[in-house]
């Protein structure tokens, strides 16, 4: 099956099984197959544009994001200025922790919505929206604005003097995209980072220990993204900047959440009569 086919299928289920979502009860199995619906369609919609490699690949933008963080590096990309503290014949201890905090991340937005769901179930509902909101409105600026992550742009020759630790991403990261089929050129906004301070936002709510542990992993996930060159300290202040339009825009978008859910709640009424 090609890819788009499979994408096709794969968003034609998660539309039936939203339609047939109200026919099944509320309850906390419910609530964990909705998240799971939602990150199919967010996967499925994040991996489309590359779909068509040629077309992504002419439409994508490289230079911005490496003007952007030459003056924010103070005329070296903060990226450059990292690794070149690095030693290449060696593969430090920071580095092994930068790397596996790269890869946890698939983990924690998730299991932070998992935690709330399990410990502070009141809070389940708003906490899952906003943190998947995040991913809903980041993932459309990689249809709009195709960026290039620094890796590729040091491929290219236009990062300066090159990623002088490349090898830290291409040989750990880069098969990764290979298996999942995914978007390689989707660095802006940074959604690793974006969600990554939603989840710390949404611990520091249940308690300043969880609160405490979330803006950590955030903070070091930050550095990881830059140093391994994932992402430009640009790609991070959008993503922030991101998750504070998802925050701060909550409360007004309640009152619609309000009329969907009781729309759906109406649903449920019909489907399960007394």
């Amino acid at each position: 099956m090609r890819a788009s086919s499979a994408i096709r299928a794969a968003a034609v289920g998660v539309l039936a099984a939203g339609i047939a979502a109200p026919l099944v009860r509320r309850s906390p199995g419910r609530d964990v197959a909705t998240c799971v619906l939602q990150m199919w369609a967010y996967v499925a919609t994040y991996e489309m544009p590359n779909d068509d490699p040629e077309r992504l690949l002419a439409r994508v933008r490289i230079d911005y994001p490496v003007k952007a963080d030459t003056v924010l590096g103070l005329g070296t990309p903060p990226t450059l200025r990292l690794q070149r503290h690095s030693d290449p014949r060696s593969f430090s201890l920071l580095e092994k922790v930068l790397v596996w905090a790269h890869w946890v991340w698939f983990l924690v937005p998730h299991g932070t919505v998992a935690y709330i769901l399990l410990r502070h179930r009141d809070r389940f509902p708003s906490a899952a929206a906003r943190l998947y909101a995040t991913f809903d409105l980041g993932v459309t600026f990689y249809w709009t604005i195709p960026t290039a992550p620094p890796w590729y742009a040091a491929q290219q020759g236009r990062l300066g003097a090159g990623s002088e630790r490349e090898d830290l991403v291409q040989d750990g990261w880069q098969p990764l995209y290979s298996f999942l089929a995914g978007n390689p050129l989707a660095a802006m906004p940074s959604l690793h980072f974006a969600t990554a301070v939603m989840a710390a936002r949404l611990l520091a709510e249940t308690g300043p220990g969880a609160g405490a542990i979330g803006w950590t992993y955030a903070m070091t996930l930050g550095l990881a993204l830059v140093y391994l060159g994932e992402h430009y300290l640009a790609d991070l202040l959008a993503g922030f900047a991101l998750t504070e339009v998802v925050r701060r825009g909550a409360p007004r978008a309640a009152p619609l959440a309000r009329l969907v859910s009781r729309s759906v709640q109406a649903l449920e009424a019909r489907a399960h009569p007394a």
